[in-house]
């Protein structure tokens, strides 16, 4: 499944996803690379596995946000895109744009679901005194991280954790967790059915698919 990954920044996740997307029985092969940002690091390292790269740089359109996801769209049928990837991707997308994509583009967001949606995740997590943390990987709905989950994963809150170190601890579960996501995607293991995640397969029959899935 042809798959483009949308980043604003250092391409972390892309990363696992190109490293992933490597292995001759992955599904999704990593078709584009497409930032908002013309200086986002994660584009050299696209430009490095040789995937090829756009910029919309959504600083043009200002307020003109179906401009720009209309320039971005154009961009995604060039390339064949099947399936969309958003791997810290700092745009809200617009109705129309989600609803065209529904049900075929996931996001990364690192929190336990519903838990700390938006920014500042790990501080926020560290002031409210929880125990557990993680990330989650979810269906994109028009309400800003708030999409069915398809996947989670946790990690303990240790003492002594600051925000940099237990971003670093939950980062390594994005790094496992996304590539697996999306390889259910493509395989068709992971759909969106009214509005909830069907999950099938040997996907479905795991014990604990949608809590630390991976070992």
């Amino acid at each position: 499944m042809r798959t483009a990954v949308l980043i604003s920044g250092r391409g972390s996740n892309l990363g696992a996803l190109i490293a992933a997307a490597a292995a001759p029985d992955y599904p999704a092969e990593m078709a584009l690379v497409l930032s908002n940002r013309g200086e986002a690091a994660g584009l050299e390292r696209a430009r490095e596995a040789g995937i090829p790269t756009a910029v919309v740089d959504s600083r043009r359109f200002g307020r003109d946000r179906a401009a720009f996801e209309a320039e971005v769209g154009a961009a995604l049928s060039a390339h064949r895109v099947r399936l969309l990837v958003l791997a810290g991707f700092m745009r809200v997308l617009t109705q129309p744009f989600v609803r065209e994509w529904q049900g075929r583009m996931i996001n990364i967001h690192p929190s336990l679901l519903p838990a700390f949606p938006g920014l500042d995740t790990h501080a926020r997590a560290l002031a409210a005194g929880v125990r557990l943390h993680g990330c989650t990987v979810h269906f994109v709905s028009p309400g800003v991280d708030e999409g069915p989950a398809i996947a989670q994963a946790a990690v303990p809150v240790l003492p002594g954790d600051d925000a940099a170190t237990l971003a670093a601890r939950v980062l390594e579960q994005e790094h496992r967790l996304l590539p697996a996501c999306l390889a259910w995607l493509a395989r068709g293991e992971a759909v969106l059915v009214g509005g909830a995640v069907r999950l099938s397969g040997a996907v479905g029959a795991a014990s604990g698919a949608l809590a630390n899935p991976l070992p």
